[in-house]
Order: structure tokens, then C-alpha cells, then sequence
């Protein structure tokens, strides 16, 4: 996996979704690191990794991918653990969900999400969601370390 400026964690339980991410960032040129975990319980064992280690800010990863639907632990219960932690809370977690109705939404955003978006149905949408999301959290957003 490239290891560029960035480091991307993200949390999707599918397979596919997996793959289809991971082509996406690879086919635009962008060299960030990438790590995938499948499920809440995974990604909360990742990120205490990091805590535990002593390891400063700047090895936790620039912003999370969350899907919703994972089992173990949901992307809702996850949020809220995350964003309840003193150490993690900073990091900017986006909902990437095909969830998309105003009370969920809602909801995430009272838990703490960053941003929610809705998962693109095609490739080409991928891409371009991608490049959006990188563009608005590496280019535009202030992000404290």
C-alpha cells in the first residue's frame, strides 16, 4: 500500500465497497496511505492501537471512511465512542453510507459526524466523490493536529 501525505482509515464490511475504494484512489493518482478495517469493533481496536502506543497525533489518520451497516458494531455506535473520547475526538469522521434519509442523517450529525454522505451508485460517481471528499478535507477544511 502507497504510503503518501495522508492516511485514510476506513471502515466498510464489504468486500466489494473495499475494492471499489481502493481502485478509486489508486485510479486518480492519489498515493495516501490506506488502511481498511471491517467492522466497528476493528476500527475502535485500530484506533486504541495508536492511543496505546503513545504515538503523537500525527499517526492517528487524517480523516475516517464510516460505513453504517457493519456487524460487531454499527458505524453509529463507533461514532459515538469515538467522538465521547478525548484522544480520538479531533479526527474527522465521515459517514459513507447508501443510508440516506433526513432522521439517520440527523442523527449522525448529533453523534459527532464530520460529514455524511451517500454512497455513489456508479464507478464514475465514485471517482468523482473521492476526489470531492479529498479535495474539501486536504485542500479547503482546517484540521488541528
Amino acid at each position: 500500500m502507497a504510503t503518501g501525505k495522508y492516511f485514510i482509515l476506513i471502515a466498510e464490511d464489504d468486500a466489494d465497497d473495499r475494492f471499489l475504494l481502493q481502485t478509486a484512489f489508486t485510479e486518480k493518482g492519489y498515493e495516501d496511505k490506506i488502511e481498511f478495517v471491517e467492522n466497528g469493533v476493528e476500527l475502535l481496536k485500530y484506533l486504541r492501537a495508536i492511543e496505546g502506543n503513545g504515538m503523537t497525533n500525527h499517526h492517528y489518520p487524517t480523516f475516517i471512511l464510516l460505513d453504517l451497516n457493519m456487524p460487531k458494531k454499527d458505524g453509529r455506535e463507533v461514532l459515538k465512542e469515538i467522538k465521547e473520547d478525548p484522544a480520538l475526538k479531533k479526527i474527522p469522521v465521515i459517514v459513507f453510507t447508501t443510508t440516506k434519509n433526513d432522521a439517520e442523517i440527523k442523527r449522525c450529525y448529533e453523534l459527532g459526524a464530520n460529514t455524511y454522505v451517500v454512497k455513489p451508485v456508479s464507478f464514475d460517481s465514485l471517482l468523482k466523490v473521492v476526489e470531492d471528499i479529498r479535495a474539501y478535507w486536504f485542500n479547503i477544511a482546517c484540521i488541528a493536529e
